[in-house]
């Protein structure tokens, strides 16, 4: 993580209703959102990371980052492309508060990054493939949901599934024939 990050100071408490703060291209559907997410997913083999994408819209639909798990790349355990995407919002909404964000990934979120999207207040998440091994948002237990939080995420499940179940299948038989 860049000094940029780690030293930064929050801005002023973003409008709760605020739709978006950063400028960014037109806005597209969660489908093609989806496909956006695929296409990073399958950059991540190329440097041995499982093919997992994600990408953060504002709240008008503006895709303002997208990003890919880089694990094995940065020997960062917290590199997943949630985290990643995560903080690229953050750095484009110059705070923390994702208000009205809704984050498309390819892989249900697991405990560290379903966590990362309640505390980032996003609004919503819509992912393709369960993961119910490490599934966190509906799958093993759904943090988005748990009413002892202080936010709540919305969750759209199953959006491209088989596209992006294929995908990651594809790797891991890939794996296995090594």
């Amino acid at each position: 993580m860049g000094a940029s990050s780690l030293g930064r100071v929050g801005k002023a408490r973003q409008d709760e209703t605020a739709p978006a703060r950063p400028e960014a291209g037109p806005a597209i559907s969660e489908d093609e959102a989806m496909g956006l997410a695929l296409v990073e997913a399958a950059l991540a083999p190329g440097h041995g990371d499982v093919p997992v994408g994600a990408v953060v819209l504002d709240g008008a639909g503006r895709v303002v980052a997208r990003r890919h798990n880089e694990r094995e790349l940065t020997g960062d355990p917290t590199a997943h492309a949630e985290m990643l995407a995560l903080r690229d919002a953050a750095a484009a909404f110059e705070g923390w508060r994702l208000l009205g964000a809704t984050v498309v990934c390819t892989l249900e979120p697991c405990p560290m990054c379903a966590g990362a999207l309640v505390a980032a207040r996003v609004r919503r998440l819509i992912y393709a493939a369960t993961d119910p091994k490490a599934g966190a948002c509906g799958s093993l237990m759904n943090l988005c949901a748990d009413p002892r939080l202080n936010h709540s995420v919305e969750v759209v499940a199953g959006l491209r599934g088989e596209e992006a179940s294929a995908q990651l299948k594809a790797f891991f038989a890939g794996r296995r024939s090594r």
